[in-house]
């Protein structure tokens, strides 16, 4: 047995990248048992069936995109999509606006003067978002499928936020600031304050996009209406939407498009609206229904409120993303407690606001641990945020930045950070179709999983995030290889008979 080996190292605050083949030993051989430093591969001890990696096509994506030059614009896609590319097959992109567009909007301006909705538009979408995917699409010489999100309904359907009446009045929110600051040189130096400002400053008889709040029971036919017609809107201009959430992040109350859910809001949103609809329009065996998509702390109990006899085989499976800490444990409780729904990973990013003096490389590190550990808790599809963005970390309406993947470089050309190369540790080399594998360790200062592809290769991970060399004697089935795992490294295995 043979094993090529893939690794990435940091070295002088740089990327650096080798290959080596290994030959592994009939265990037998050696003179005595290896017991220490172990890491077990069992491939007769299978899970969850892997479906793909991807990440999101925002607004703010497509737009970034859209400022390089036709080759340089093919080369980033190419990245991500084409012969040698990261392997993606997963996009995400959401309904109206989010805080990673330009600017909010919606595909039916007013809802209230239009109920029919006839002046339903996607104009906004093809302009960016639209090409970007198709063009993915081209590149890729395998299926793409479409997960669609909405941040928030329309405005006039929600009820006030909660969050703006504990703000209490603009000049309550002003004494934040040295009083010799004016209203416009504070609104330009903190977009996420002049979006509190302007709220502030701007009521509404009704909701805001913004700031959470929550739509009206009254409204809930029309939002589903609104929906499955986006989703319609997008099948007719040949975008493979697959999977459809309820809603981003169902408790979020941001400076930003949101809208949040009680447990039995979205249950009986789902139920007695959205999925009718999906049926309605005969869609419902065609689009998978994800609920919660949002942090993983409550993954376990959205899930366990939510599915029952009446809503299981109306929901495909349950998303969650990765802002407050690993709870790899609540994601394996919701895939034993529920064997048949899948788990997708639909959202994470490196915020810049909470990693100040952080290395490019503690970003990789981050991707890989939480992709390990939630491989092996359950997960079977990976979505990161952002694919592409600018410079600065965005676009973003509300100033709240973060890092991505491949980043425009200011001087026309884009930059692959260190979380490209990690993640294609994993979306490289474990194929769709792949099976997750039993695996065990010997420290937490490795971190590993693996998958056995279709193709009958069997592809191991393994994560040093310490700044010491980590000693490993890999055994497969009586078969053993002995390496070492350098600092802050990564290192992918692809085994072969």
């Amino acid at each position: 047995m043979k094993m090529n080996l893939h690794s990435t190292l940091w070295e002088d605050e740089k990327i650096v990248q080798k290959e080596e083949e290994i030959q592994l030993t009939d265990e037998s051989l050696e003179k005595r048992a290896v017991e220490m430093n172990v890491v077990n591969i069992y491939p007769q001890v299978s899970y969850q069936t892997i479906r793909g990696f991807g990440g999101a096509m925002t607004e703010a994506a497509g737009y970034a995109l859209s400022q390089l030059s036709p080759e340089k614009r093919a080369e980033a896609i190419k990245a991500y999509f084409g012969e040698g590319g990261n392997g993606a097959n997963v996009i995400r992109t959401h309904i109206d606006s989010c805080d990673f567009s330009l600017g909010m909007y919606q595909a039916v301006s007013d809802v209230n003067a239009d109920p029919d909705f006839a002046t339903f538009t996607l104009e906004r979408d093809r302009k960016y978002i639209i090409p970007a995917i198709k063009e993915a699409m081209a590149a890729s010489d395998q299926p793409i499928s479409v997960l669609l999100s909405p941040w928030s309904p329309p405005a006039e359907w929600k009820n006030p936020s909660a969050m703006l009446a504990d703000m209490g009045k603009p000049e309550d929110l002003r004494k934040m600031f040295p009083p010799e600051l004016s209203d416009t040189e504070i609104k330009a130096a903190n977009p996420m304050v002049a979006a509190m400002l302007n709220a502030l400053e701007h009521p509404t008889e009704g909701g805001t996009r913004c700031f959470g709040g929550h739509l009206k029971p009254e409204h809930y036919g029309d939002w589903a209406r609104y929906m499955v017609k986006y989703v319609q809107a997008y099948l007719d201009e040949g975008i493979p939407v697959k999977w459809l959430s309820v809603q981003n992040e169902a408790l979020a109350a941001t400076p930003w498009d949101s809208c949040q859910w009680t447990p039995d809001e979205e249950k009986t949103f789902l139920r007695d609206y959205l999925y009718p609809e999906l049926k309605k329009a005969g869609l419902s065996d065609k689009i998978g229904l994800y609920i919660w998509d949002h942090n993983k702390e409550r993954v376990f109990e959205r899930a366990y409120y939510t599915i029952d006899e009446v809503t299981d085989p109306m929901i495909e499976g349950v998303a969650f993303h990765w802002y407050v800490g690993d709870h790899f444990d609540a994601v394996r409780m919701t895939r034993e407690t529920f064997p048949h729904k899948h788990l997708m990973f639909s959202e994470g990013c490196v915020e810049y606001s909470n990693s100040a003096g952080q290395s490019e490389v503690n970003f990789g590190q981050r991707y890989a641990h939480d992709m390990i550990g939630n491989l092996n808790a359950g997960m079977d599809t990976f979505i990161d945020w952002n694919m592409y963005l600018d410079e600065k970390g965005g676009p973003n309406h509300v100033g709240n930045y973060c890092g991505a993947p491949i980043m425009l470089d200011g001087k026309g050309g884009f930059e692959k950070h260190v979380s490209y190369y990690y993640i294609g540790h994993f979306s490289r080399y474990i194929q769709p179709g792949a099976v997750v594998l039993g695996t065990s360790k010997y420290t937490e200062n490795v971190e590993v999983t693996a998958a056995r592809n279709p193709d009958g290769t069997i592809t191991l991970v393994i994560l040093n995030r310490t700044d010491k060399e980590q000693p490993v004697n890999l055994r497969i089935q009586g078969n053993l290889a002995k390496m070492t795992i350098a600092p802050n490294s990564i290192v992918t295995g692809i085994l072969s008979e």
